[in-house]
This record gives structure tokens, C-alpha cells and sequence, in this order.
């Protein structure tokens, strides 16, 4: 898995700073999300790093799933030229990769930190905002929560933000509880 991110990584940064030189951030966070999508869809998958399947039929046909019907053409030609770069590499397989880390990337620019919350129960809206605004002030970031649900929990909940963990869970507690002692 490290193998993948730090293999996707400078495509990454690459699309980045194609897109925020153009200031399209947004389109081409679209057009990853898509080109991703389409790179793992069982059909497709089997002409990827066939070489019956010319690189340039490959990259059109993906061009085509992945781009909007708004895509000016400077932008349509650097997402081409793009996927050619990925196709000519035999890395198009590291699109969902690409795209989560485009994400990031992203993210950054715009000081959105996005939290996973896994609780025993679904967040009331209540709660959510007020997690939120909590996190907000410690992370100094527009926070945008990510919830889901885990019963096995059974009480409170956890919350992830890169190496930012709090683990308030029940679960968790009964877990600690049993290591110290058996510590002791």
C-alpha cells in the first residue's frame, strides 16, 4: 500500500499544480474522481495494460468517461496529455490512488481538514455542529466531518484527523482498562 501512494505521489502533485495554475482545482478533482471510477470498473479493467488496445484508443476512451461536457480545451489537452503520462508509464491502475491524494492536496490549499467520526450511534445535527465547531478551534482548519457508524463501539466514538486521534469510545475505554490490568 505505501508502494502505491509513493508511486502515485508525484502524479499527484503534478496534476495539482497543473490544476491550481489554471485555477481549476474543482474541475479537475471531478475529472480524477471520474477517471478513477471508470479505471475500476470491471469492463475496462481488462484493456488497461493490454496490448492489443493502442494507448491512445485507451486514453481517448477514458478522456471521453472522465471529462465534463463544461471542459474548456487548454484543460481538455492537459488532461490528455495527462492520462498519455499515466498510460506511457503503465500507471493508469493508480488513479483511485491519484485521485485520494489529489484530494489531499487540495484540502490543504483551501484549510478544509476532513475528520472521520466513527460513532456507536448515527451524530445527532446537533452534535455534528458542535463537534465541528470544537474541532474548528483545536485544528485551526474548516473542518468537514466524515461520519459513520460502528456498533461495535458500543458507546462514544472516534475521531480521526491524520495522526489526530481521540479514541472515546467505550470499546476503547474497556480495552485500556483491561491492558493496565494486566499490566499491574
Amino acid at each position: 500500500m505505501a508502494e502505491l501512494a509513493t508511486t502515485a505521489r508525484p502524479y499527484a502533485r503534478a496534476a495539482f499544480a497543473t490544476a491550481g495554475s489554471a485555477s481549476q482545482l474543482a474541475q479537475w478533482s471531478a475529472f480524477l474522481a471520474r477517471a478513477a471510477a471508470a479505471v475500476q470498473d470491471p469492463q475496462l479493467l481488462p484493456l488497461i495494460g493490454n496490448p492489443r488496445v493502442p494507448a491512445t484508443q485507451l486514453v481517448d476512451f477514458l478522456l471521453e468517461l472522465a471529462s465534463s461536457g463544461k471542459t474548456s480545451e487548454p484543460q481538455v489537452a492537459h488532461q490528455r496529455n495527462f492520462l498519455h503520462l499515466l498510460a506511457d508509464n503503465r500507471r493508469l491502475k493508480l488513479l483511485p490512488e491519484i485521485d485520494a491524494q489529489f484530494e489531499v492536496l487540495r484540502a490543504e490549499s483551501e484549510r478544509i481538514a476532513d475528520v472521520d467520526v466513527i460513532s456507536a450511534r448515527e451524530l445527532s445535527a446537533e452534535q455534528a455542529k458542535k463537534l465541528q465547531a470544537v474541532l474548528e478551534r483545536r485544528l485551526g482548519l474548516a473542518v468537514r466531518l466524515h461520519p459513520q457508524v460502528d456498533k461495535s463501539l458500543i458507546g462514544g466514538a472516534i475521531v480521526r484527523y491524520r495522526d489526530f486521534v481521540v479514541d472515546g469510545s467505550l470499546r476503547g475505554r474497556i480495552e485500556r482498562l483491561g491492558a493496565a490490568m494486566s499490566g499491574a
